[in-house]
């Protein structure tokens, strides 16, 4: 999946990108917010997220900054199946660049490519109950609480948390209060 906003690139992972994946993940504070991440977060996890078989339904790209001289990694976003079945999204944005409106307009442009691309008619999503900060972005792109809080098993923390789920339907809501430059992988 790529993706150019005013700020951003959004491209998959290359091999040439695990050191910048490391070295951009590999903080406590952010992975204790994923569910798949373990920690500690070692070169190899990063090596083994980019050498991952993807399906086309569930891509992942990195988020470069691409302002103000090269090119940096600062995050990811990405698409996966829930057993049951659903497509799940999810981000995440390195702290040093947090509250800086990256992770609303990167997901903004891979909400874009879900909806005209990918094709998908329904997005669900969750937040772990101490990361409120996310819980904002998701509902800034349009998602909304489900009612349900349960725990999920989060790998960096090494046991379940509370989290609470959104689900967003794209067939009828636009995300588009931006404008963005798109193309399709």
């Amino acid at each position: 999946m790529f993706a150019r906003t005013p700020r951003l690139l959004l491209r998959p992972a290359w091999g040439e990108d695990a050191s910048a994946l490391f070295k951009a993940i590999a903080d406590e504070k952010i992975v204790c917010n994923l569910a798949q991440a373990p920690w500690p977060y070692r070169p190899a996890d990063a090596e083994a997220f980019i050498a991952r078989e993807r399906t086309a339904g569930e891509p992942a790209s990195l988020v470069f900054l691409r302002t103000h001289g090269a090119p940096r990694l600062i995050g990811g976003v990405g698409f996966g199946a829930t057993p049951e079945g659903e497509t799940e999204f999810g981000y995440w944005i390195a702290r040093p660049y947090w509250g800086l409106g990256f992770a609303t307009e990167a997901a903004r442009a891979a909400l874009d490519n879900a909806r005209h691309t990918l094709r998908v008619r329904r997005l669900v999503a969750a937040h772990f109950l101490d990361n409120p900060a996310s819980g904002r972005v998701l509902c800034k792109l349009g998602f909304r609480p489900t009612g349900i809080v349960r725990p999920r098993y989060s790998a960096g923390r090494g046991a379940e948390t509370p989290s609470r789920e959104y689900a967003l339907d794209l067939a009828d809501t636009m995300v588009a209060d931006q404008p963005r430059e798109m193309m399709a992988a």
